[in-house]
């Protein structure tokens, strides 16, 4: 990865801004980072060595450009022209342009630039519901080739799924706000964009915890140095086709936790079987039923992308269905809400199993 920045400073415009790293930085050495400046590495994608060879290679991987600003900053109107022609000229890099500032990308675009240039992906950010709702139809809508979307910091559960169905974006980054001011960031909401990125089959990345971490319920403080690779170490970064939930550690919640927070549940706990699902229990038998429950999960819970994720449990007509429902085993999404078995994996035996044995200790405790 390589970092180019022609001009630094910028203007906070969004909720994601408010406790801005470059402001605290630039505050700690006496600057003010609202003056935007041009900077000493303005041309970096055109220095050469003393060889006469560029100094950024593709072997520095992608370029990202404007990390302590925003490429599309009106007072920078100026001095883009002339990186968009540095752009141009290392067709060899691929330059990554993250902004808050997506609607200004008609008016700030080079004239020849068409449908997009094959090595430039837009990165629009979007820290809340809000400016996802106002963002992404602007991103999805511009002649752009490579687009991706970026909540950091996350600051609240977002659904961007309507905007991931169209294709078009092509990978999704989240993470939570570092800083002795961080607001905290829930791994529940990073859960929920993951599990829409797993449906709709695009590239998710967990990129940091932030300093105020918030895990089933607990709060945690984590230091600067071990956001990043706690997260990685996660494993909850997403790839199609790649298996890496697999990599995901996880623990099984205990049975007699889980029943007692499924009893809490307004939801879960109005499911009871009726009269005529204990006459169908008794016609056919409890190792007939467990057959039945065997057989649900293997073809609608364990595959990676089961089809109709979240419709494929119904709501009656067999007491494994009521039993799904109310021990959170319907769908993938409450299976990793309520059980922690991550989503985007093919379910294995064990976990198939224990699945079955929850349905089961709830059926034959209603018999």
């Amino acid at each position: 990865m390589a970092i180019w920045n022609p001009w630094h400073g910028c203007h906070k415009i969004s909720p994601g801004c408010a406790n801005c790293y470059v402001y605290r930085r630039d505050e700690s050495i006496g600057k003010d980072a609202s003056i935007v400046t041009k900077t000493g590495d303005y041309n970096l994608p055109l220095k050469k060595n003393r060889q006469g060879e560029y100094k950024l290679t593709r072997a520095d991987g992608v370029v990202f450009a404007c990390m302590t600003s925003d490429f599309f900053l009106d007072e920078a109107d100026e001095w883009r022209q002339s990186c968009w022609d540095m752009i141009r000229e290392r067709q060899d890099l691929d330059f990554h342009i993250i902004t808050k500032r997506i609607d200004r990308f008609d008016v700030c675009k080079p004239a020849d630039w068409g449908d997009g240039w094959d090595n430039v992906t837009i990165c629009s950010t979007c820290e809340n519901q809000d400016r996802a709702e106002y963002r992404l139809p602007i991103l999805l809508e511009l002649p752009i080739k490579h687009r991706e979307m970026i909540s950091e910091p996350m600051l609240e559960e977002i659904n961007i799924e309507k905007y991931l169905e169209t294709g078009l974006i092509e990978h999704v980054t989240c993470g939570g706000e570092s800083g002795s001011k961080a607001r905290p960031c829930d791994f529940r909401w990073i859960q929920e964009v993951r599990r829409q990125c797993i449906r709709q089959g695009v590239p998710f990345t967990f990129k940091q915890t932030g300093a105020v971490f918030i895990k089933d319920g607990k709060t945690y403080h984590i230091d600067r140095k071990d956001q990043i690779p706690q997260a990685h170490k996660s494993g909850y970064s997403y790839y199609p086709g790649m298996g890496t939930a697999d990599a995901i550690a996880y623990h099984l919640p205990d049975r007699k936790d889980l029943f007692e927070g499924l009893s809490r549940s307004k939801f879960r706990s109005r499911f009871h079987l009726s009269d005529s699902d204990r006459e169908y229990i008794k016609e056919k038998g409890i190792d007939t039923i467990r057959s039945h429950a065997a057989d649900f999960v293997q073809k609608r819970l364990a595959p990676e992308n089961p089809e109709n994720d979240g419709k494929q449990t119904p709501m009656k007509g067999h007491p494994v269905f009521l039993a799904q429902h109310a021990c959170a085993c319907c769908c993938r999404g409450c299976l990793e809400k309520w059980h922690h078995i991550p989503a985007g994996k093919v379910l294995n035996d064990e976990e198939q199993a224990y699945i079955v044995d929850v349905l089961m200790e709830w059926i034959q405790s209603g018999i």
